[in-house]
């Protein structure tokens, strides 16, 4: 199956953003994931998105989303989903933004439910909703995946699989998660850590040959994205992630050194 790869990264102003969305298409990428401040200005305007950045595909191929779920957020989160039906995008990325520290097994279930309808709202606008899990938010620990996923209905949400913050919250068999959530997962995001910092792909202490052994195992094919947080420069960035995802996809062990096992 053939995967598309995509990028995502902050940016702090205009000219950042312009690079952005000007050169990933250019560095080899299908699509971009788009952090929140990069399309919440646009988001009651998706004409002025479309107008100042439709004419690079893949531009807004997915969307990533904070909250609570509370009915606030919650409101919120369908006026992205509106936003990306007419944007053209494929899938929402949504980050909990709740303390792991004050959640309980049965606060997971109940957030599972509600992810599960909004899931179903975002299907009826043709768009995927995809959980990200994240260090100190409510499915952090290696347990919480099963409760969370037991519990939601259908497949009504996908899973986003970050390798950087699975490390952070303490769960270094990568790809023992993968094989084990592979018929939900449906996203990627590749990002490496090193010394309590999110580093380049290649250059933290994560060893990705077993992540992307793992990948190839279960024949995924859809998005993989490098999400490069570490502040570098965003075109050399581009470039080094891009080449890494290819080498690892295709099992090139002369792919750039990864560090630890």
């Amino acid at each position: 199956m053939t995967n598309r790869i995509a990028f995502s990264r902050p940016t702090e102003n205009a000219e950042e953003r312009r690079l952005l969305f000007q050169r990933f298409r250019g560095a080899g990428y299908d699509g971009l994931q788009l952090k929140a401040n990069q399309y919440y200005p646009y988001l009651q305007e998706p004409e002025k998105f479309l107008e100042e950045w439709g004419q690079f595909p893949g531009a807004a191929s997915a969307l990533i989303a904070w909250g609570t779920l509370d009915d606030d957020n919650r409101k919120l989160l369908q006026s992205v989903f509106r936003f990306a039906e007419k944007a053209g995008t494929e899938r929402i990325v949504f980050c909990h933004t709740v303390s792991r520290k004050n959640v309980t097994v049965d606060d997971i279930r109940r957030f599972a439910v509600i992810l599960s309808e909004l899931g179903r709202e975002a299907e009826q606008r043709g768009l995927k909703l995809s959980l990200h899990h994240h260090y100190d938010q409510p499915v952090m620990y290696r347990e919480d995946f099963d409760v969370f996923f037991e519990k939601v209905r259908g497949n009504s949400v996908g899973l986003t699989i970050d390798t950087a913050h699975l490390v952070k919250s303490g769960i270094t068999d990568i790809a023992e998660v993968i094989r084990s959530f592979r018929g939900v997962i449906d996203n990627f995001h590749l990002k490496d850590f090193a010394d309590g910092q999110w580093k380049v792909l290649g250059h933290g202490a994560i060893n990705f040959q077993p992540v992307f052994a793992a990948i190839r195992d279960i024949e995924y094919g859809g998005w993989i994205s490098a999400d490069e947080e570490s502040g570098g420069g965003i075109q050399e960035a581009m470039n080094d992630c891009y080449q890494f995802i290819r080498n690892g996809l295709a099992g090139n062990k002369s792919s750039p050194p990864t560090i630890g096992t």
